[in-house]
């Protein structure tokens, strides 16, 4: 029995993970917080990267320089209604993302925003053994595979399990530790 399909799974939802934490701010400019934001481009709903060039100038601020300026009021409302909270401000040609600094409160929710999606994100690589699992059971009742091998493939069920979970648990606190420093 192939164990990639699984094994496929759990990286996406690893992956997954990670581009959702991508998304929680830190007190620092990132511009991939901006990855999710679509602007109405001639009727196209397009990222706001293909639209605009995204900057860092300081370490708690994103410029955004539309490539048309009558794009500013369009790519304002889209940040505007996004759930970053985030105020922009435009001089007629850039629109400005100023950070600001995060209070001890808010960074222990967003710290524990951070627990809770790497909680889901172990609940649903543990729903991906159970799957893995159920399949080696029903191979072994169809006596597709021997007992030995069904031994054996569960073990690699776990290791697989244990690996990802390891790499979640790494994920959480690494995301934890930026959004507390200060």
């Amino acid at each position: 029995m192939d164990l990639t399909v699984f094994e496929e799974k759990m990286e996406k939802t690893l992956n997954n993970l990670e581009s959702e934490y991508t998304s929680i701010r830190a007190g620092r400019a990132n511009p991939r917080i901006l990855d999710k934001i679509q602007i109405d481009y001639y009727g196209t709903m397009s990222p706001l990267q293909s639209v605009a060039n995204i900057s860092v100038p300081e370490a708690r601020m994103i410029q955004i320089q539309p490539w048309e300026s009558n794009l500013i009021k369009d790519i304002e409302k889209a940040i505007l209604s996004s759930d970053l909270g985030l105020t922009p401000a435009n001089d007629g040609k850039v629109i400005r993302l100023v950070f600001p600094e995060l209070t001890e409160e808010r960074r222990k929710e967003l710290v524990k925003d951070v627990k809770k999606k790497g909680e889901a994100a172990k609940v649903a690589i543990r729903n991906i053994r159970r799957d893995a699992n159920d399949d080696v059971k029903k191979q072994a009742k169809a006596n597709e595979i021997s007992e030995d091998e069904q031994k054996q493939l569960e073990d690699k069920i776990q290791k697989l399990t244990d690996k990802f979970t390891a790499e979640i648990d790494k994920a959480i606190d690494g995301k934890s530790n930026e959004v507390m420093t200060v």
